[in-house]
């Protein structure tokens, strides 16, 4: 049962300016905080920590169409009803009525609510509908279209095919924390599945006939679908060199069987660890081995780490951050072969650079990149793949020429309409969780209601780099010059990656909320110029339009 309970230090809604939120203490419940926040003239209260990571939302940003986004990993929510709007948020925020009386402000709501801070969303469903969807994959692009279908009342049926023995996991951990107990980081658990009436199996698509409408499994299992999301993800690439297929305790890193492996290899002793791979996910694991005191190397190809990414002079400042941590770096080098320990020939030893240089190795990891997993689609007589294995989608993520058929995440070449893009977009192809889920939330979107308009998004990153990196936007069509801003000899700064003088995408550390401000000012047109940012202008100070240009 709902009771009002007095916020502390605060008597009117007053002190709260419009577009702004204040965070208050709720009078009687231990621990207890609401966020309150002005919408033009209406104040409302809200859980005050993002229901992803937990957040501050009180740092975050609020636009003036009622939305309100994280500050660190961009999920974001409607300010009036708690709702998710976009990834990677799994729950809603709580929300209460609030009140000014008698010279203070009351909020009505239970404990309970205000204690938890988010809501699961409602899910039950008793299919009443004839549609089927089928999902392959068990990863976030998967997550987002079930759970989104789910939301908006979808009544048909809903299958999620995954190979994976576990269910869908927070798969940003992998890497970042090395975390091999799958219950540890599973998003739901069983019973949420089949309390939302999604079937979960655990099984391989092995083919799809596009004119009957049905996918096989390895199990030899037919599944019919009215419409079929694809959304496979990634499959990591190996080095054919001599060595790296024949030598045990090489390992690639995806899965949670892929972390056990690498975890009972490690053992509880200090082993020496080459890491193959300068981009995000070698660097990850670089820095969570060394913060489990391994002797950790790495080795890229690059001048600096993540390089083609963030550019030589952002690249050095991670060096820096995990070379703190004892990370050794051998860059602008290429591996020429592995080969076997002294003490037993069928376990790595060491791996040699093509410079001559052999470093020692207990355990080897390969971080070099991954293609997109569409194997089992190559040879369909349907379909036509990019040369790089992805599928080429609408903005829509529908796939042309096949009905009731989308391509999400690692797989999927869609148009991006971000800024320094041509007005029909420019294809691209994003390897990141937040993509994912939010394309599969714009499918079940598109599911629901076919002739809807896509929900814009920019692409939002992170990754754990020493420090907390965070970036949005897209440099993988090009920037030509980088603006750095703060203190990037301590880390702290605000990279802007500008092409032809248009910001296209924004990286920081340390300086929260800039990045995910930047991310809502892209998506409504809005960004300053490369000319505002050297000119010094103060990107919290910048007004958010309502107007999306996306």
């Amino acid at each position: 049962m709902a009771t009002e309970y007095k916020l502390k230090d605060i008597t009117s809604f007053k002190s709260i300016p419009n577009f702004e939120k204040l965070e208050s203490e709720v009078d009687g419940i231990e621990n207890g905080k609401v966020l309150l926040v002005r919408i033009d003239d209406k104040v409302h209260a809200i859980s005050p920590k993002c229901t992803h990571y937990g957040a501050p939302l009180k740092l975050g940003v609020v636009a003036p169409d009622g939305r309100i986004t994280c500050p660190w990993h961009g999920a974001c929510f409607a300010v009036s009803t708690g709702e998710i709007e976009d990834a990677p948020a799994p729950n809603h925020l709580n929300t209460f009525e609030v009140y000014e009386r008698d010279g203070a402000v009351y909020i009505k709501g239970e404990e309970k609510a205000i204690k938890a801070g988010q809501r699961d969303p409602n899910l039950s469903c008793s299919s009443s509908s004839q549609e089927k969807v089928v999902v392959i994959g068990g990863g976030s692009g998967s997550l987002g279209t079930v759970q989104t279908l789910r939301e908006l009342k979808f009544k048909g049926s809903i299958t999620l095919l995954t190979k994976e023995s576990n269910l869908i996991i927070d798969r940003t951990k992998l890497s970042k924390a090395l975390i091999a107990d799958a219950s540890k980081i599973e998003i739901r658990p069983a019973e949420w599945y089949q309390n939302a009436g999604i079937e979960v199996v655990h099984d391989e698509a092995t083919a799809v006939d596009f004119n009957s409408k049905t996918v096989s499994t390895k199990s030899g299992k037919s599944y019919p679908y009215t419409n079929l999301v694809l959304a496979t993800g990634g499959i990591p690439r190996v080095l054919p060199l001599e060595g790296f297929k024949t030598l045990s305790n090489i390992f690639l890193l995806r899965d949670i069987p892929d972390v056990a492996a690498i975890l009972s290899a490690l053992g509880e002793e200090k082993k020496k660890v080459v890491v193959v791979g300068s981009s995000f996910i070698g660097m990850e694991v670089g820095n969570a081995l060394a913060s489990k005191n391994h002797e950790v190397s790495i080795v890229g190809m690059e001048k600096a780490p993540l390089e083609r990414v963030m550019g030589e002079q952002v690249g050095r400042i991670f060096q820096k951050n995990l070379e703190n941590s004892g990370v050794k770096f051998f860059l602008n080098a290429s591996v020429d072969r592995a080969t076997p320990s002294a003490s037993n020939p069928s376990i790595v030893g060491a791996v040699h650079l093509k410079d001559g240089t052999a470093l020692p190795a207990d355990v080897v990891i390969l971080g070099i990149g991954v293609r997109p997993a569409t194997d089992f689609l190559r040879n369909n007589p349907s379909i036509t793949l990019e040369k790089d294995g992805s599928l080429a989608t609408t903005e829509s993520f529908s796939v042309p020429n096949l009905d009731g058929v989308y391509a999400i995440g690692d797989i999927a070449t869609y148009p991006y309409h971000g800024p320094g893009t041509a007005s029909a977009g420019t294809p691209v192809r994003i390897e990141h969780w937040n993509v994912a889920q939010n394309a599969g939330r714009s499918v079940a979107r598109s599911i629901i209601n076919s002739g809807s308009k896509p929900k814009p998004f920019i692409p939002i990153f992170w990754s754990a780099l020493g420090q907390q990196l965070r970036y949005c936007g897209n440099t993988s069509t090009g920037y030509d010059s980088v603006v750095l801003k703060g203190e990037p000899e301590n880390a702290k700064f605000a990279a802007f990656y500008c092409k032809e003088g248009t910001v296209v995408a924004v990286a920081t550390m340390g300086m929260d909320p800039i990045m995910v401000k930047s991310a809502e000012l892209m998506r409504r047109g809005h960004m300053p110029s490369q000319k505002d940012i050297e000119g010094g202008v103060d990107l919290l100070k910048v007004d958010v339009p309502e107007h999306i240009a996306m």
